[in-house]
């Protein structure tokens, strides 16, 4: 397996590998994938996809800009969504692969904070901690149920705790149904 930049030759298989890795939720995940990639809101953009020996598409990761609370606009941030891995791929170690190297590659790129929303058991293997414990709330409210998944890695020398408030997401990703 090899990680490299997305194309927009890999759209088509990117588009296809996200509905069966979703399942029920895959074609609401490939909607906002295709809004995401032309979001005018959400550059400067980090789309990495893993290929096997075929160089066939096998995951995906996007990374997209965030909007610090006021008084923070020079700390760059991203929001990671969506991650997804062909079903023939999972538990193989891929998607934590496309994170570890969007992680490393947004570090070198000077990206200080990096959020997600998603399984708290999974996303704190690679760092990630709980936001709201740091006074970063998302853009919109959250249910009880899906607090914990809300959170936030640091890169660098980036001490949380010195940014608090709601961050903006790109306007594809802002969507209510997407948290």
């Amino acid at each position: 397996m090899a990680i490299r930049p997305a194309t927009a030759a890999d759209t088509p298989a990117l588009l296809t590998m996200h509905r069966a890795a979703f399942g029920e939720q895959g074609a609401e995940i490939a909607e906002l994938l295709t809004a995401l990639l032309v979001d005018p809101t959400a550059p400067p953009l980090l789309s990495l996809v893993a290929v096997d020996a075929a160089a066939a598409v096998v995951g995906h990761v996007l990374f997209t800009a965030v909007q610090l609370p006021e008084g923070n606009q020079s700390l760059a941030a991203r929001i990671l969504a969506p991650l997804a891995v062909s079903p023939a791929w999972q538990s193989q170690g891929v998607g934590g692969a496309l994170v570890r190297e969007g992680l490393h590659r947004l570090a070198d790129d000077g990206v200080a904070l990096v959020f997600v929303l998603g399984d708290p058991a999974y996303y704190t293997r690679y760092g990630f901690q709980p936001a709201l414990a740091h006074g970063l709330r998302p853009p919109v409210t959250l249910p009880p149920e899906h607090e914990a998944g809300w959170m936030v890695q640091a890169l660098g020398e980036h001490p949380l705790g010195s940014v608090c408030g709601v961050i903006r997401c790109a306007d594809a990703l802002s969507d209510p149904k997407h948290w």
